[in-house]
């Protein structure tokens, strides 16, 4: 099995930091994880993709073979609003819930977890591969399932090169779209088949988590696809499905992408059976492997959750992402004094330049490939 390990025995800057992060909320007699401000979005964005939902199959229940082009380009863009709200679901409700920041009982956590079945994954499987091995072994090549996407994408220079990646700052955008489509109907399957996730072996699963897999993916197969193709027929359906899919899928893997795989952004690339020790603490690998973005936008904010401030996120799981705008001028400080850089963006537009720019540099052809 392939290891890796810090240098944690000084831990000067992570001690510094989480004492001086843990006298904030000390101070202003707060808790660390979500308050009404998250409980509020999720009143607003769980019944309104509920109710889009509704809409829809309401819409065109009987009148979908004859209906009008106006009607079918509302029903478009119906279908892509519900793919936007159930990503803001997964930002702000399901992530915040299997970090356990949601709430500080666990069963609402693991409760409103399921939200992530809901959209078609798996919370048990997520977790072990976000939770455990992504904030980790974040960037890590040979572990980080969140980078291992060889051959269709190379993410760091590491990986193997094809042909096909001098492209790859073009068609990734088509596979980013079709990403959520794939997670749902092959990726959580082969994890769960595999017991693996790239290199590592995955977390037993009682059989409750075996029940709740088979259950929910049973589930997301009536709501998603047989109860709409049955009130508004197969072809509608199809097309409202893959807008959803198209929209949700993009926009989950551009907001993700600009957490790690954007320029400045470290890499680490480790073999497989290889075991080799990191001669620095796990906190500093966080920040030098992550970055911020749009940090004053508060609408961008509000919809994806506070991942905009990834390092904080990667330095404070456990901490919900509304106390992640404050705690922030505190990691920066922090950093400045340790002389560690920070990873930002200030603008949204910024970031995803960066990311597309970082993806074209490593389609090239490597140096060492050419003599």
């Amino acid at each position: 099995m392939t290891k890796l390990s810090f240098n944690n025995k000084k831990n000067t800057f992570y001690a510094s930091l989480k004492a001086s992060v843990d006298q904030y909320f000390t101070t202003h007699k707060i808790k660390k994880t979500g308050n009404w401000k998250l409980y509020a979005k999720s009143w607003v964005l769980i019944p309104g993709a509920l109710l889009i939902y509704a809409s829809l199959i309401w819409l065109f229940r009987s009148s979908a073979p004859a209906a009008s082009g106006g009607l079918i380009f509302a029903g478009i863009v119906l279908c892509g609003i519900l793919g936007l709200a159930l990503a803001s679901i997964g930002f702000n409700v399901m992530h915040d819930a299997c970090h356990g920041s949601y709430s500080t009982r666990g069963w609402v956590n693991d409760l409103m977890g399921l939200s992530l079945n809901a959209l078609g994954g798996n919370a048990f499987i997520w977790k072990f591969k976000h939770n455990i091995i992504h904030h980790t072994y974040t960037n890590v090549d040979g572990i980080d399932d969140d980078i291992a996407k060889s051959p269709v994408m190379r993410q760091c220079h590491s990986q193997k090169w094809v042909p096909a990646h001098r492209f790859q700052h073009i068609y990734v955008v088509l596979v980013y779209a079709i990403s959520s489509i794939a997670w749902v109907a092959m990726m959580d399957f082969n994890k769960y088949f595999k017991r693996k996730i790239v290199s590592t072996p995955l977390q037993k699963m009682d059989m409750k988590e075996h029940v709740i897999f088979w259950l929910s993916k049973v589930l997301y197969a009536v709501f998603y696809i047989l109860i709409p193709a049955y009130f508004v027929g197969w072809g509608p359906w199809a097309i409202g499905y893959l807008s959803m899919q198209m929209i949700l899928g993009l926009t989950l893997a551009i907001v993700f992408q600009l957490a790690h795989v954007v320029e400045n952004a470290e890499f680490v690339h480790i073999e497989e059976d290889e075991t080799l020790k990191l001669d620095e603490e796990w906190a500093i690998h966080q920040v030098k492997t992550t970055a911020n973005f749009a940090p004053r936008n508060k609408l961008i904010s509000w919809y994806v959750g506070g991942l905009n401030f990834q390092v904080e996120h990667h330095l404070f799981p456990r901490i919900s992402h509304v106390h992640y705008p404050a705690i922030s001028k505190i990691v920066k400080e922090t950093c400045r004094d340790f002389g560690i850089a920070y990873n930002e963006f200030p603008t949204m537009t910024r970031a995803i330049a960066s990311h597309f720019r970082m993806m074209r540099e490593l389609g090239r052809k490597p140096a060492l490939q050419n003599a």
